[in-house]
């Protein structure tokens, strides 16, 4: 078998008594988006395809008190936003944390730690870097130098990761020779691990799945009740099957509609940036500002349609997904990793699986390699899924984007089995926005700032955002329910007391609006302080997104009105032959920003991931220096010590 089962807790294997068998290479990853998932699965396979027994888990399926029993442990950790930890991993992190662990609390264990990244943002691997030093600071020896992939590479992240491999599979035989029977080179036939996908399928006549779906409870005869039981279950089975995998893998927080649609930019401006508002129609919502929204795609209906003829696939049969039992490996599985009751299989694909949007990983033309029956396309993927291959893959995959609908079109010959393209295709993922209003002003109702994301790749396919193209299409005359879960940003929602600066071009003012309609409405009731907005955009008339609502509110008596001690400031960069930004403006405004920083302001910096988040800390490096009368250094130390007391925050997106 390739696969060791992903939920297992190490806690459970102290419990029963295991410790006699032969110690496993403990393989931990911790993931946001996937990226890290996949790495550890390929890490996981490539160890077993030499003879090591694996256990591969979720760093929150592992007890952190198990962690000195353990004799080699890799982690595969991925860095998220302004370099924050994964959710998955914020309870390992605290545990490691504990003041009473000894400097030789793990002394007998032996670690690896690989990074996912990317070299675009400020704190690139950061999560990675403070794990890699804690462990040794706990006694922990590293067997090989850490890994670091960067999304930048031409090859993604499998650029660092292809040659750490090879170097890592030494360390460990060095280490134990017995993990590796035959050697850190010797690899079994890749063709006797094909043996089972890790899922099993089971398939239900079409009457008996419609029956058990026809007794969801309806608390009314109403219809509309009726569809949110329905998308509900439905949408917490589907997105149970693969753990770890998904964001909003609980039942939706709530479903929306659209109530408004209306554009920001002007039509001619080479960008699409819309306003919506989505009013809660299941339930009531709860967010502060500065929270984030994630919400569940719908896929396109002729794209899924392509997708079930091209896989030869019933979309009217009714399935049971759950995982295939691997007793002999003394594994157990966790059973909410079961569809309850079966589901048509067209809705299992349009909730679970993404076939029209996100790229196949390598490891999913491995799999297809054996289930060619041309030859030229059985060689073809062969390559693709070699190390010779990487590049040549990235090309044709990552770099234009391809889906898995697209890749399967383009090798014909290949009939995949349903129960790996359960496994293999790439999960539907929620997508995140951040919110553009204040829940005190809007009780039932979520605002978003979308920029419709579109482009071109190398070989001119035009591309589009799976989401922000769908929410861009609905009508709000139409009921299209959206499923949404609120989440807490990087963004808290500030006092009325604090001052506030904020920094945030283009959709980066999303946030900030929510803020202020905030803060006004909290200056009806008492004194606020002050708050000191700096907007960019290209052109004043093309892109000046809520222009009418920046300048109402900074008008005399206004929270953003220099009158209050605050003001708004905007840079339009294409106005002019020269290019002027959001720190340019900052400069201008140093005796202000200083000014508040001694204040005890705090400040808050949202938009585009790039340069611009290390742009203005710059610009608040040079104004601390200038206008505080200390040398560079130490106003970047300055800077760090704000960040620490949780004063500057920051919210970036790629």
């Amino acid at each position: 078998m390739i696969f060791t089962d992903i939920t297992t807790r190490a806690s459970v294997t102290k419990s029963m008594g295991m410790e006699e068998k032969p110690k496993k290479l403990v393989i931990l990853y911790a993931s946001q988006t996937g990226n890290a998932i996949d790495a550890a699965e390929r890490v996981g396979r490539e160890a077993e395809r030499r003879g090591c027994p694996v256990s591969l888990l979720s760093i929150d399926d592992f007890d952190p008190s198990c962690l000195p029993e353990q004799e080699i442990v890799i982690f595969l950790v991925s860095t998220t936003g302004q370099g924050d930890n994964p959710d998955s991993i914020k309870v390992f992190w605290k545990f490691l944390l504990q003041r009473n662990l000894t400097q030789n609390w793990l002394s007998s264990v032996s670690y690896a730690v690989f990074g996912l990244g990317d070299s675009s943002y400020q704190k690139y691997n950061f999560v990675a870097k403070k794990l890699d030093k804690r462990l040794s600071d706990l006694g922990a020896t590293a067997i090989v130098e850490r890994g670091l992939g960067d999304d930048q590479h031409p090859s993604g992240y499998e650029g660092a990761l292809d040659p750490w491999m090879p170097t890592l599979w030494k360390a460990i035989y060095q280490k134990n020779p017995k993990l590796f029977p035959k050697g850190p080179e010797c690899m079994t036939s890749n063709t006797s691990l094909m043996d089972q996908p890790k899922v099993q399928i089971t398939y239900h006549d079409v009457d008996e799945g419609a029956l058990q779906f026809s007794s969801i409870p309806v608390a009314t005869k109403q219809l509309k009740i009726a569809d949110f039981k329905l998308l509900e279950m439905q949408i917490e089975s589907t997105r149970f099957i693969l753990p770890g995998k998904l964001s909003g893998k609980h039942p939706p927080d709530c479903f929306l509609k659209m109530v408004k649609n209306d554009p920001l930019s002007k039509a001619d401006s080479g960008k699409d940036v819309r306003h919506f508002e989505l009013e809660a129609i299941s339930s009531s919502i709860e967010y502060e500002v500065g929270d984030v929204v994630h919400i569940l795609p719908a896929q396109d209906a002729a794209a899924v349609d392509a997708f079930m003829k091209r896989c030869n696939l019933n979309p009217e049969s009714y399935i049971r997904v759950e995982p295939r039992d691997n007793k002999e490996n003394g594994q157990s599985h966790d059973l909410r990793n079961t569809l309850k009751v079966p589901i048509r299989l067209k809705t299992f694909v349009e909730l679970a699986m993404d076939v029209a949007s996100a790229s196949p990983r390598r490891y999913f033309f491995e799999v297809m390699s054996y289930f060619a029956t041309a030859e030229h396309e059985k060689e073809r993927l062969q390559y693709f899924a070699s190390p010779e291959g990487r590049d040549d893959l990235y090309e044709y995959s990552q770099k234009e984007r391809r889906t898995v609908l697209e890749v399967l079109e383009d090798f014909p010959s290949v009939q995949m089995p349903f129960e790996w393209l359960v496994q293999l295709v790439p999960p539907l993922k929620t997508r995140a926005f951040s919110i553009s209003s204040s829940h005190s002003v809007h009780p039932n109702q979520v605002h978003l700032t979308v920029s419709v994301v579109s482009w071109t790749t190398p070989y001119k396919r035009k591309r589009t955002g799976l989401c922000s193209s769908w929410l861009a299409g609905l009508d709000p005359q139409k009921r299209v329910l959206i499923p949404a879960w609120f989440q807490k940003g990087s963004l808290p929602s500030p006092p009325p007391s604090l001052p506030v600066i904020v920094v945030g071009p283009g959709t980066g003012c999303a946030p900030f609006r929510g803020f202020v309609e905030e803060r006004a409405l909290q200056s009806q009731s008492g004194p606020t302080a002050p708050l000191l907005f700096f907007f960019g955009c290209r052109n004043e008339e093309n892109d000046f997104l809520y222009r009418d609502f920046w300048l109402f509110h900074s008008q005399k008596g206004g929270v953003l009105s220099e009158e209050k001690g605050g003001g708004f400031f905007a840079a339009f960069s294409r106005d002019q032959p020269q290019k002027i930004h959001v720190q340019h403006k900052m400069r201008e405004q140093s005796v202000k920003i200083w000014n508040l920083l001694t204040e005890g302001a705090a400040v808050y910096v949202a938009g585009s991931a790039n340069k611009m988040p290390s742009d203005v800390l710059l610009a608040f490096e040079e104004i601390v220096s200038k206008e505080g009368g200390v040398p560079k250094e130490a106003a970047a130390r300055w800077l760090r010590a704000l960040e620490k007391a949780g004063k500057y925050h920051v919210e970036a997106w790629s």
